[in-house]
């Protein structure tokens, strides 16, 4: 009997495990909806491919810029930023654009969610590292996007970004290194506007 109840328990866990990486997927189809790798208009702007529904700007705070948009019908807010500073390693390997997101969707129980789009396919079953000072977090990535592996610490890394000046991701594509490095300056006011905007 216990076997049995093991195995529903396990059963379970994986069920609740795929929801939730459906419902990431989901959200990163979102911002690769609202976030397209053409010219941007001004600093940390979406740019949108035609026929995609334009985000609203909600405002600029230095680097930062905060939007909300509403993909599939769902209200969605999101501070987002382009990197400072990118390397590859070896150097000179192409890429797409690259993104930092803190994302909040009410309908879904979602606030201030940390995420990443590298611009290129991470190597299968690797891992990302995001430093903020001597803070340190580890993420988990799914093609070219990344989040916080252990979502109890999702409050910390928001907080420390918050107080930090910059933050910095690295992981392992399928072909090399890469390092992006964010400015954190204006990501307080940007992850306040957006509270105000999707309560």
């Amino acid at each position: 009997m216990s076997a049995l109840k093991a195995e529903q328990e396990r059963r379970a866990k994986a069920e609740a495990a795929l929801k939730a990486e459906q419902e990431r997927r989901a959200a990163l189809d979102a911002k690769q909806e609202v976030v397209a790798p053409r010219q941007q208009t001004q600093p940390g702007a979406a740019a949108l491919p035609a026929g995609v529904a334009q985000p609203a700007l909600l405002g600029q705070y230095g680097d930062w810029g905060a939007y909300t948009a509403a993909p599939g019908g769902i209200k969605v807010c999101f501070a987002l930023a382009k990197p400072k500073a990118t390397k590859t390693d070896p150097a000179g390997r192409k890429r797409d654009p690259s993104y930092v997101f803190v994302s909040t969707r009410p309908a879904q129980g979602v606030k201030n969610e940390v995420s990443v789009i590298v611009g290129y396919p991470f190597k299968t079953g690797s891992d990302a590292t995001a430093y903020v000072g001597n803070d340190v977090f580890a993420m988990y990535t799914t093609n070219d996007g990344a989040w916080i592996k252990n979502v109890a610490e999702e409050a910390r890394l928001v907080n420390a970004m918050r107080r930090g000046g910059d933050l910095t991701v690295t992981g392992i594509a399928v072909q090399f290194k890469l390092t992006d490095q964010y400015s954190l300056k204006g990501l307080a006011q940007a992850l306040d506007r957006i509270e105000l905007e999707c309560k």
